[in-house]
């Protein structure tokens, strides 16, 4: 199986993306490592990775595009969100063949269509993706394409995330087993615990 992924709106701060269907383009690919929480009152522990998407049609105030982004369990198996997402994304379902040898890095760059709401407490949300109309143009990236993978770990960009998504990350025995040779990387305080998102 290839690399492979909750709802996560972005900045607290800023505006969330607008409402709609957009035209988007995935820019971002974080692998999260294997993460524990809780579901209807059991444990559960799932490999996760986060898949950002920019919005070139919908701009900020400063003229650079919207982001969004999702948290989706590190699996293809048939009803798994993320293989949903894919499928929905490319227009078709994957074949065996496919998934035996599909790689999420594939979908860094490529165009969609995106499907955002807003929750109760105004962040943007995705609840999904869709293969673009057929003769429908979408321009470049703005940001760079960026990704991040424990298993090939990079310390520089790992420095370059958000101190959200290093605290996330940090407690993954991934990143446990990635770093243990090292030092803690410098200015980056021991994670705590409780209050992780999911």
């Amino acid at each position: 199986m290839g690399r492979f992924a909750q709802e996560n709106g972005g900045g607290s701060d800023f505006a969330p993306a607008p409402v709609g269907n957009h035209a988007g383009r995935c820019i971002r690919l974080i692998d999260l490592g294997t993460q524990t929480g809780e579901y209807q009152g059991k444990p559960i522990t799932r490999n996760q990775v986060m898949v950002v998407w920019e919005l070139p049609d919908e701009l900020m105030e400063d003229g650079k595009p919207f982001t969004v982004s999702k948290f989706y369990t590190n699996s293809l198996h048939e009803k798994a969100a993320l293989r949903a997402d894919l499928v929905a994304w490319r227009g078709r379902d994957f074949t065996s063949e496919e998934l035996g040898k599909f790689d999420l890095e594939s979908i860094l760059g490529a165009p969609c269509l995106v499907n955002v709401v807003h929750t109760e407490r105004g962040k943007a949300k995705v609840t999904g993706v869709a293969k673009l109309p057929k003769g429908m143009k979408i321009a470049d990236a703005v940001n760079p394409l960026f990704s991040f993978w424990l298993d090939e770990f990079d310390a520089a960009a790992y420095e370059t995330l958000g101190k959200g998504l290093q605290k996330i990350i940090a407690q993954s025995p991934e990143y446990r087993a990635a770093t243990s040779s090292r030092s803690q990387p410098s200015g980056i305080p021991e994670p705590e615990m409780e209050d992780v998102p999911f």
